[in-house]
């Protein structure tokens, strides 16, 4: 790893024991290895809301090192799927690649892996609800801590044991994404009206908004689907409509 690049995510270190504590201790034992930077690590568990402390700098969340893992998973699960699907186009490669790194997908894994209870949230943590974007944006971001600690081997290494252990690759290449396109088709087909998406709320600060979305066909609501977008809570109201309707 080139030192320009992990000089950018130093800060003020402080010795090894100082910050060598159960959660560093718990990170060890999720990522396999022992951890030489202490202070990184623990970066790529701090959520925004702790900025509000003077101990912290503006850069001293997980954001910038989420920037960075998100760009390190996209790059590691192509490889995983180029290998896994040797004789698949590329169509096939990139919609099983979104299906893999979604928000959800990791959010998953930050839960299974235990990396949830790890977090570092603000004083007002109660205030912070631990949604599925900062629990997807943590897992990238640790990525990031181990790329620039012990080069993309090692990341590769923790990251597609995890997608080994945690996913079903049968059944990821055969499921539907995209349920409002679902919706559609089957309303169409049963010569029914076509679906509206209409918000309901939208709640939470500016910089991680909960939107709340109903869908309605035939003037009936048929699913209400939560997301931290639009477009994310009009899918899960769709997939729940699908379910209402008995397509899936």
């Amino acid at each position: 790893m080139p030192t320009w690049l992990r000089s950018l995510f130093k800060k003020k270190d402080l010795s090894k024991d100082q910050v060598k504590n159960e959660r560093l201790l718990q990170l060890e034992r999720i990522i396999g290895f022992e951890i030489d930077d202490p202070s990184l690590f623990l970066k790529a568990l701090r959520h925004r809301s702790t900025l509000a402390n003077d101990q912290y700098s503006t850069h001293d969340s997980y954001e910038r090192l989420e920037f960075l893992g998100d760009a390190v998973l996209d790059l590691i699960a192509a490889e995983v799927l180029f290998e896994k699907f040797p004789t698949a186009n590329e169509g096939f490669l990139t919609k099983s690649r979104a299906k893999l790194v979604k928000g959800e997908t990791l959010a998953k894994f930050s839960i299974k892996l235990g990396i949830e209870d790890l977090l570092e949230l603000g004083e007002r943590s109660d205030q912070v609800s631990i949604s599925k974007s900062i629990l997807a944006d943590v897992f990238e971001s640790i990525i990031a801590a181990v790329y620039i600690t012990k080069g993309y081997a090692y990341a590769f290494k923790f990251v597609s044991e995890v997608f080994e252990k945690q996913v079903d690759f049968k059944k990821l290449v055969n499921q539907v994404d995209n349920f409002k396109s679902a919706l559609l088709e089957f309303t169409q087909a049963e010569k029914m009206s076509l679906p509206s998406y209409k918000v309901v709320s939208e709640s939470g600060p500016g910089h991680d908004k909960i939107f709340e979305i109903k869908v309605l066909v035939d003037n009936k609501e048929l699913g209400t689907g939560q997301g931290r977008s639009k477009k994310s809570a009009e899918q899960e109201a769709a997939k729940i409509a699908l379910k209402t309707l008995g397509v899936r």
